[in-house]
């Protein structure tokens, strides 16, 4: 990625093993969350209350805890990279990030919707997560299909855990300009300097060893009475620095090829303590954000962060170690997140999003949502047509729970029980049953997008085809009216996100086939956006769907009330996107003023 002071930084993409180690140490704490819950869903169950008319709390609870379990795993990974610079708990562990593709810091949507897209992963029963696997070991830049339809990517995330600079000039020691050029060959101040940082890390035995090696090897230059080997390992690789930091450094060599090399070694030299100062400060905002900063010290760290990304650059053009080049462009990875994620902390309020970015995205993807419709519309008219035109299809087509509450519907209707009709009591854990089955139903219509679209095309028109099938053996029965009003009440919007969702997964196939003059990866991500709002209104519309669905379409509500509330939801519904279309209308205006201008 260019950061925007032009300085090009490179980062190192996650391999398999470390994602899916991440992924399994995040599926061990979800299992366990999902234990705890368990606990505590079976306890608040038996909390129903004496009262048999209205929910008890521990109904309501229970059904909180039943969406957070539906949807546990989406939320978990969403959140925590959302909102966490994309980290979870199990990437954090394994040193793994995710990123855009820009190098800037993880959007909530882009996070959501590559989780949403997981389900591809699992499309195969028999072996999931397998098709992920699959598509990061062979994707070039490592990506599982949501990340390319999210623009992200997955990248090694310890920018400041390593550094090169295991000893720096001590505070007051001498510059030492005139003490002579360099002694030591490139090939031998690398292996001495790479030890000495590295020695720590070594077991016993092996540090004994290798020192005792390198002072045979470096022994004429050890000074006299410098007490163990490493010790005067240590003075000779200190005095070797200061010859190169000296004046004389970049006349060690003729040709022009050795100069800049040695130019290189002394700006390290030189350079090496601001770095390190640098470094700390970054640490301490990978632990604590800007925030964390005293106000006094930020334009100073902003000063730093472009100190250090001109000297990445000057570091390329003198062609010193690839090791200080990493090392520096880890340091302008860190510093970058960490001020351009300052810069932009203000965020458009989440209101915003779901009264006006959302339906303002549906508006803009009206023919996709449209050729949904008919995908649905055409097979629900079949099926309700071939069921009437064939009664004795029923037992054969459709489920025998369908074709029995039919038969007994004038039966149920005449005692004044409606259809699907529950105990008041229950209706709280019914209505989050409702919305979460039908989010997953969209979700998978929309994810199917990917496979070219031919998972949403058959799961739009297999569900059109079941519905008008369902609505034929009622009608065959003199019913559909009976079925018809539990319907009405919740219909309006939960039949709108389904053609949402539908034309939010044929955006995402329409992108991959037919990306017009853009790449099928630019095309991906800019409809992958879009279709990201899209899901945003369908969640929406589905809570409350599901709520009325649970609440009032499963009672004993008169069929007048029904009647009205679906009514107002298609009132609701109208003023929702006519707000999305004039706010995209506004925009629209705003970014062509000319245009406005002349009008």
């Amino acid at each position: 990625m260019e950061t925007p002071e032009q300085v090009e930084v490179r980062f190192e993409l996650a391999g398999l093993g470390s994602r899916v180690a991440a992924f399994t140490l995040d599926s061990l704490l979800l299992f366990a969350g999902f234990v705890v819950l368990g606990i505590v869903l079976s306890l608040v169950s038996h909390d129903t209350g004496e009262s048999t008319a209205s929910p008890a709390p521990g109904t309501w609870i229970a059904a909180f805890l039943y969406i957070l379990g539906s949807f546990g795993m989406l939320l978990y990974f969403s959140l925590f990279e959302g909102l966490g610079a994309g980290r979870t708990p199990g990437k954090r562990a394994l040193g793994i990030r995710v990123l855009m593709d820009t190098g800037r810091r993880v959007t909530f949507g882009a996070a959501a919707l590559r989780n949403i897209l997981r389900l591809i992963d699992f499309f195969f029963p028999f072996a999931p997560i397998v098709p992920g696997m699959l598509f990061v070991f062979l994707s070039k830049s490592r990506k599982r299909i949501g990340d390319s339809a999210a623009g992200t990517i997955v990248v090694r995330d310890r920018p400041t855990d390593w550094t090169p600079l295991a000893i720096s000039r001590k505070p007051g020691e001498p510059a030492a300009l005139e003490i002579g050029p360099p002694e030591l060959s490139e090939e031998e101040f690398r292996l001495l300097d790479r030890f000495v940082a590295r020695a720590q890390d070594l077991a016993p035995a092996a540090l004994s060893r290798m020192t005792g090696d390198l002072v045979e090897r470096f022994a004429r230059w050890i000074p006299p009475h410098s007490g163990d080997g490493m010790a005067g390992l240590t003075q000779v690789l200190e005095l070797e620095r200061a010859r190169r930091r000296g004046k004389f450094s970049t006349r060690a060599r003729r040709g022009a090829a050795g100069r800049v090399a040695m130019t290189g070694e002394r700006f390290v030299e030189r350079r090496r303590d601001r770095w390190e100062a640098f470094r700390s400060i970054a640490m301490r905002i990978e632990q604590e954000g800007v925030r964390g900063l005293p106000a006094e010290e930020i334009p100073g760290f902003a000063a730093r962060y472009r100190e250090v990304a001109a000297d990445l650059a000057r570091a390329r053009t003198y062609g010193v170690d690839s090791q200080v080049i990493e090392y520096l462009e880890r340091l302008v990875s860190a510093g970058h997140n960490a001020l351009y994620r300052w810069r932009s902390r203000d965020r458009t309020p989440w209101w915003r999003y779901v009264s006006r970015d959302f339906p303002a995205a549906v508006v803009q993807s009206w023919r996709y949502v449209l050729v949904a419709f008919l995908l649905f519309m055409i097979p629900a008219l079949s099926g309700y047509a071939l069921l009437r035109a064939r009664p004795d299809l029923a037992d054969d087509l459709a489920p025998p729970t369908l074709v029995n509450r039919a038969q007994e519907a004038a039966a149920r209707e005449a005692r004044g029980i409606g259809y699907a009709q529950s105990p008041d009591q229950e209706l709280p854990v019914i209505a989050a049953a409702i919305i979460s089955n039908n989010i997953n139903v969209c979700f998978f219509a929309f994810a199917g997008g990917l496979l070219l679209g031919l998972v949403t095309v058959w799961s739009l028109a297999f569900n059109g085809f079941v519905l008008g099938m369902g609505f034929g053996v009622f009608a065959n029965y003199h019913a559909a009216m009976y079925l018809g009003t539990f319907v009405v009440g919740h219909g309006v919007l939960e039949l709108t996100a389904i053609f949402i969702s539908g034309g939010a997964g044929l955006r995402l196939a329409h992108a991959i086939i037919a990306p017009g003059d853009r790449t099928r990866r630019d095309a991906l991500v800019v409809d992958g956006l879009i279709s990201a709002r899209m899901i945003g209104m369908v969640v929406v519309l589905l809570t409350i769907a599901g709520t009325i669905e649970g609440m009032l379409s499963a009672s004993d509500a008169p069929a007048a009330l029904k009647f009205l509330v679906s009514g107002t939801s298609a009132v609701f519904l109208g003023l929702y996107l006519a707000n999305g279309r004039g706010w995209r209308n506004d925009a629209g205006q705003r970014s062509q003023p000319g245009r406005a201008a002349l009008a």
